[in-house]
């Protein structure tokens, strides 16, 4: 899950910069009181307790002076702080600051929150200290959080009320092993307070329909970072993806993508001569080649200047077998211009996170 924060933390400090007029805002906090899952069989000594936190949440409102907010119903932004007490001294406790949308169904009774940011652990995993702290090897996270509530407004004056289901999920995204992350789910309870004062501002619902959809666009990217693999003490090491694709765009909100990657990835080439001599039992020459290469299908929902793709590859050429053939990214895309983009994605194998990616791309 995701997961690429900064990217999204930048725009939204960018939105807020380019707000021209006083729209309403609101604010809401929630106590929320939930479950560890098992998502892997190695955070299963640390499911003990029940975990919970606080959320504090500073939203605005849109009225539909650009397209986008007309597209998606009139969704909010703003920015979140959570603390979470996992109950277990191993995990100690997450703080996180994220940027958010919120999305409304129902008549906008109906509230769904996505979320993503940076989060603070307070003991994550030393091999002397805390070797059981599997789930967070470092003390930099990157995280995300759903929240899907009933929401009433105005029940006395601008005090409101909203409650419902919370996901939260803390990842270094392989930067530092061990990274079997968290996954807590949760039921939650939260007031809002509204500081709306006078009549509420008419939405712009005037905009004439435009046609977004285009022919087929040639798409180049360049993606690198650092990572870690799964065994403890080989260190990070840089890795490069090369991407290629072309996009089909549908109509305003959705975009879809067939490509192809090629991967260089060092630490595969850590692994493959580490496993090839510390195991006596090992196949492996230690000559086997760390390079992949796939093909994926995407997907992209546009808002604005802002975008969220979503991506499913398989290896096609696979010479040592890390993890599976499958592998999924997700994350945050920006454009600069009608060319020019950035993105920042986490890929993933399942539930294991193998990289955070940064990226610079054209679209021809």
């Amino acid at each position: 899950m995701s997961r690429f924060s900064w990217l999204l933390l930048l725009l939204s400090s960018s939105l807020f910069a380019q707000n021209e007029t006083a729209q309403e805002f609101y604010v809401d906090a929630h106590f929320y009181y939930g479950s560890l899952l098992r998502h892997n069989k190695n955070v299963a000594h640390l499911v003990t307790e029940q975990p919970q936190g606080f959320l504090f949440g500073f939203n605005k409102r849109t009225f539909g002076e650009k397209y986008w907010q007309q597209a998606y119903d009139y969704p909010d932004w703003g920015a979140s702080f959570l603390h979470q007490d996992y109950g277990n001294e191993v995990l100690g406790k997450t703080y996180g600051l994220y940027a958010h949308y919120n999305f409304y169904f129902l008549n906008r009774a109906l509230q769904f929150r996505i979320a993503q940011g940076l989060a603070i652990n307070t003991n994550p995993f030393d091999i002397d200290t805390n070797f059981k702290n599997v789930a967070h090897g470092s003390s930099f996270l990157t995280s995300n959080f759903f929240l899907i509530n009933y929401k009433k407004e105005h029940l006395i004056d601008g005090l409101g009320i909203q409650a419902g289901l919370t996901l939260v999920h803390h990842s270094n995204g392989s930067l530092k092993a061990p990274n079997a992350g968290t996954n807590v789910v949760a039921m939650n309870l939260g007031l809002l307070y509204d500081f709306q004062t006078g009549e509420n501002k008419e939405l712009v619902k005037d905009k004439d329909a435009v046609d977004f959809s285009e022919q087929l666009r040639y798409n180049f990217v360049l993606r690198g970072g650092m990572n870690e693999g799964d065994i403890i003490g080989l260190g990070q090491q840089p890795f490069v993806v090369l991407t290629a694709f072309v996009d089909k765009r549908l109509g305003y909100k959705s975009t879809l993508q067939f490509g192809a990657e090629f991967f260089v990835s060092k630490f595969l080439e850590k692994e493959i001569e580490y496993r090839s001599i510390a195991f006596s039992s090992s196949t492996l020459t230690g000559d086997e080649d760390f390079k992949r290469a796939s093909v994926f299908v995407g997907h992209e929902f546009r808002l604005g200047q802002v975008a969220i793709p979503t991506q499913l590859g398989y290896y096609f050429y696979w010479p040592y077998e890390y993890e599976t053939r499958v592998y999924s990214r997700a994350g945050l895309k920006y454009y600069f211009s009608e060319k020019l983009f950035g993105v920042a994605t986490v890929k993933s194998h399942a539930a294991n996170a193998e990289a955070i990616e940064f990226g610079i791309g054209i679209r021809l």
